[in-house]
């Protein structure tokens, strides 16, 4: 295969319809590698992280590279079932010169580059299966650019959404957007992530306005202009949603530019349980119908709901139960409470349990949020690992009700917890990582869940992102012609294949 030109040649834009004639890269097995070469590449990497450690201290000091073993585990692992690949050597810049400079010594040398924020992802996406070089970016941890007149903050990659959102507490704004753990925010830009207050206020997609990236050669750019920070634009290719879900694939981000909103005047939190799977769900697709504006509705099945009671100590009925919350002002908020109680009571849910106070509704939601813990906690011992589907709000009750059926008729432990006002929700297996029967079986039941949801014309992953567990369901999902496209875009930007090799897209054939 010809080498890709250098980023800026003229020639780059071919890059782009040559994918186009290359043959088609699904269902065609690549050969494994052989143990002796695979022996042979590792021994030749070795020796050249070796060469290139001296240049790393220069750049970020000696307490800035580690190559402890301890180190090297912790920044190759997520919260995933994937099993540990460490990088060769972990590196702690403290600006984006230095990643630059960093970027630049792996361009040269040909190692590959991982970025890492809070390791909290949940597709295996900070493994380095090449080996090469972690980018900790945890010591880059500035806020930086607060405007509160225009609803916008710049936030360096080591700020996490609550260290934000404690910065923000008396402003009167805050930055809603929650995946429940407390990841950094480049890196929930990184993967598109969401959560339970989707619903109301969107995407890390609708809510970052810029980005200053990295580029694998150290180039630095930034998506909307340096310092640019409208509310829209029309100019030009949207690059800033290019690297949004990119999952360090084309390059690292170093400062994400968010919208901020304003504290609601009310909020207030309720519980409801139902007596079936499809009562809850006809409900949540009847409140959004009927427009309420509702800031959070989570589904949690008769087993999360157990699971939780257990876990975080509380009493709830052992029923399918939505979580919901109101935001708005003190009228607005009576007047949505008051249209979904007619709703949920229609479909034969119970009278709200109520959670008004702020340390009232922390405790409902933290408990929401340990729903992960929960379903762990069902089985010591063992492994969890979420599946992410996606489907059109009308699809949703079918594909709950036939997954629920799936996991009954399979034997399987999988409580059910979702952000059900976007139609995404997730099965929280729990498996035995030492019974290979029990894995298989997971995974023949998530690929069985992906494949329902895309015949419903959804999506494998909601905001887990693709990582490497969903890179086969991807292809089926957009179709070979969007891959090839994908591919080439990787190949403008990234033409080495050094940034975060083998996530997202599978290995070509060569």
């Amino acid at each position: 295969m010809l080498a890709a030109p250098p980023l800026g040649d003229r020639r780059w834009s071919t890059m782009l319809l040559r994918p186009l004639l290359l043959r088609p890269l699904l269902l065609r097995p690549r050969p494994l590698p052989r143990r002796r070469d695979i022996h042979a590449e590792n021994t030749a990497r070795a020796a050249v992280v070796d060469s290139v450690l001296s240049a790393f201290r220069s750049i970020c000091g000696e307490d800035g590279v580690s190559m402890g073993g301890a180190v090297r585990e912790q920044h190759g692992r997520d919260e995933s079932v994937h099993r540990c690949r460490p990088p060769d050597v972990v590196v702690f810049p403290r600006c984006v010169e230095e990643v630059s400079a960093l970027a630049k010594v792996c361009h040269k040398h040909r190692l590959p580059i991982i970025p890492f924020g809070t390791g909290t992802g949940l597709e295996g996406g900070v493994g380095a299966v090449k080996g090469g070089v972690s980018f900790s970016l945890r010591n880059m941890e500035q806020i930086l650019d607060l405007h509160q007149e225009d609803f916008d903050v710049t936030v360096e990659p080591g700020v996490t959404r609550k260290t934000l959102n404690a910065y923000l507490r008396d402003t009167g704004l805050w930055f809603p957007v929650d995946p429940g753990a407390d990841a950094s925010l480049c890196g929930m830009a990184a993967t598109s992530a969401s959560g339970t207050n989707a619903v109301r206020y969107g995407t890390m997609r609708e809510n970052v306005v810029n980005l200053e990236v990295v580029l694998a050669d150290g180039t630095i750019i930034h998506t909307a202009g340096k310092g640019r920070r409208p509310r829209k634009t029309s100019a030009g290719y949207n690059l800033t949603n290019l690297f949004v879900g990119s999952e360090g694939t084309l390059g690292i981000i170093t400062k994400t530019t968010l919208r901020l909103y304003g504290i609601p005047e009310a909020m207030v939190s309720a519980v409801c349980s139902f007596p079936s799977v499809q009562a809850a769900v006809d409900s949540t697709v009847q409140i959004l119908q009927a427009g309420v504006p509702i800031a959070r509705i989570e589904f949690l099945d008769d087993v999360m709901i157990d699971a939780c009671n257990k876990f975080s100590s509380l009493s709830y009925p052992v029923t399918p139960t939505l979580f919901l919350e109101f935001h708005g002002s003190e009228r607005s908020v009576e007047e949505q409470v008051s249209t979904t109680a007619d709703i949920t009571q229609s479909n034969g849910g119970a009278d709200f349990q109520w959670a008004q106070d702020v340390e009232t509704r922390n405790q409902l939601w933290k408990a929401r949020h340990d729903a992960w813990y929960a379903a762990q906690a069902l089985r010591p011992g063992c492994k969890a690992y979420a599946t992410d589907v996606c489907v059109p709000l009308s699809r949703l009750p079918q594909i709950i009700v036939e997954t629920k059926k799936d996991l009954i008729e399979n034997k399987l432990t999988g409580p059910i917890a979702g952000h059900v006002g976007d139609g995404n929700f997730h099965c929280l297996m729990v498996v035995d990582p030492n019974d290979p029967e029990e894995l298989h079986s997971v995974h023949l039941f998530s690929e069985r869940l992906a494949r329902r949801a895309l015949a419903m014309d959804g999506t494998c992953t909601g905001e887990h992102g693709v990582g490497l567990g969903k890179r086969a369901l991807l292809c089926e999902e957009v179709g070979p012609m969007a891959i090839q496209l994908m591919q080439g875009l990787k190949d403008t930007l990234d033409p080495n294949n050094l940034m975060n090799p083998g996530k997202i897209l599978l290995p070509r054939e060569m």
